[in-house]
């Protein structure tokens, strides 16, 4: 059977697990999540970068409207394929540390929503891609609206307006462009082959720029992010910061960008300006945070507005640079976010100025948080390094100033996030953090996971390169190629 269909179909079964009653549905549902990465591994190990599609699955769905289920694989695809994969048996794992309510309905939740994202990530089909980009969203809302903080109804509420207003705009986007097609069709590359006039493709590129902006989000649609990360379970916090942001990053790639190249011509400087916006002005506010989980938030904003100006100066070094941070960030924040919820179970707080000296108690927790974090602020040889450095080098060649006022992230999340460990881990310890307890079993399968990834990444980019390089030029080509016609 096709490796691909067998990565989709699993955790569309996975989700059974609703069935299981009891707290044995964790184990289940660990044991399960490996699943859809062992498949991927096999893919992943006959997989040719070749920039092509590979593992193709292409058959009728709605014919009558044109409508197929049509799947694929490339070195962009394949990529966030394995980020998933790798990231769900983890936060899988993470989540078994806390006694939710109905457990095996929230496995099930999160194994439906790994389904929406693996649609997103492989559609060729543009009513797939979205069906599969609010099949993502459903779950993600229930998760955090049925297990997360006191405030999660209203803050869940702001989380789904925001979302289903750019999934709105996009679906009509997609329609629109339907219509255009000869042939009536959603598939990609017909999308791709439409000449539609400069006007035309600058309203297109704004409604699907906008569904994007939101989910990833970039400045000034990220005010919904904030709340909902704190409010959220942490499991529901790492798939948004983890996973689910990824799908707007992605969307612009394989989607906004090659769709609508001239509107992107047209608006793309904007779209940057608001990128490198994001990066500052997250970061600063990311420096006032003494609630932890706030302030890994708004880092997140910061670094997420970095990969957005590196793929909107669109250019091979920066388009890499994303491809290779989205792998990194999404490690780097389900540590950080595991790391605070180790912290904040064990002392009942999110407060940073409630805690101090853990370090001197939990010296593994303390040595795993600082990978984590090192990696998070791009020191050379940790994952968050080569992906920075790719960022601001097609920064640079866009624009040197772009760069300079960008680079300011690595300067200022330096400085909020080993402050941030100094008030937690160093320090005079109090009556509180004085027994804290060290890692166990569970928590060190999770965490020297992450620092193994972060340190591997970093000492071993070059696979990931090879892996995403090709189809990156692929995408170069064809985006330039339009672009330079009207000039």
């Amino acid at each position: 059977m096709n490796h691909l269909l067998l990565i989709l179909l699993f955790p569309v079964a996975l989700s059974l697990v609703a069935l299981i009653k009891g707290n044995a549905v964790k184990k289940w549902a660990f044991g399960a999540s490996l699943l859809p990465l062992f498949f991927t591994t096999l893919a992943l190990s006959v997989f040719n970068p070749n920039g092509g599609t590979q593992f193709l699955v292409d058959f009728p769905w709605i014919a009558s409207q044109g409508i197929r289920f049509t799947l694929g694989l490339d070195g962009i695809s394949m990529l966030l394929v394995l980020l998933t994969n790798i990231l769900i048996p983890l936060i899988v794992l993470a989540s078994t540390k806390h006694d939710y309510d109905n457990p095996n309905a929230f496995y099930a939740l999160l194994f439906f929503m790994q389904a929406g994202l693996l649609v997103v990530f492989t559609a060729l089909d543009a009513f797939l891609f979205y069906v599969g980009w609010e099949a993502a969203l459903i779950p993600i809302y229930f998760i955090c609206a049925l297990w997360g903080g006191e405030n999660r109804i209203q803050v869940n509420l702001k989380f789904f307006v925001y979302t289903i207003f750019g999934s709105l705009l996009m679906l009509i986007a997609i329609i629109f462009l339907h219509i255009q097609t000869p042939g009536k069709t959603f598939a990609i590359q017909d999308f791709y082959a439409l000449n539609l006039d400069v006007q035309t493709q600058g309203w297109v590129f704004l409604a699907f720029f906008l569904a994007f902006a939101i989910k990833m989000p970039i400045f000034p649609f990220h005010t919904w992010q904030p709340d909902t990360y704190t409010e959220a379970p942490t499991a529901g916090t790492m798939l948004l910061s983890g996973i689910m942001l990824k799908m707007g990053i992605y969307g612009v790639i394989r989607w906004l960008i090659p769709i609508a190249p001239l509107g992107f011509n047209q608006w793309g400087h904007i779209a940057l300006a608001l990128s490198i916006i994001g990066v500052v002005y997250a970061a600063i506010i990311a420096f006032t945070q003494t609630d932890v989980k706030r302030l890994v938030a708004y880092s997140s904003i910061s670094h997420v507005g970095l990969i957005a100006a590196g793929i909107f100066v669109w250019n091979v070094q920066g388009l890499q640079g994303a491809m290779i941070q989205m792998l990194s960030h999404g490690i780097n924040v389900v540590g950080m976010f595991f790391v605070l919820d180790i912290i904040i179970r064990r002392l009942g707080t999110r407060e940073m100025y409630a805690m101090g000296g853990i370090a001197k108690s939990a010296p593994q927790l303390a040595i795993t948080f600082l990978i984590v974090l090192l990696g998070s602020v791009a020191l050379p040889l940790t994952n968050g390094f080569i992906g920075e450095f790719l960022l601001l080098m097609g920064l640079y060649q866009y624009n040197l100033w772009a760069a300079v006022i960008a680079g300011l992230t690595i300067i200022f999340g330096a400085v909020y996030m080993l402050r941030a460990y100094q008030n937690i881990m160093l320090g005079e310890s109090n009556k509180a953090t004085a027994a804290f307890a060290d890692l166990d079993f569970t928590e060190k399968m999770v965490l020297y996971t992450i620092c193994g990834l972060i340190i591997l990444t970093g000492v071993f980019p070059q696979p990931i390169l090879n892996l995403t390089e090709p189809a990156v030029n692929s995408l170069l080509q064809v985006v330039n190629a339009k672009i330079l016609a009207i000039h």
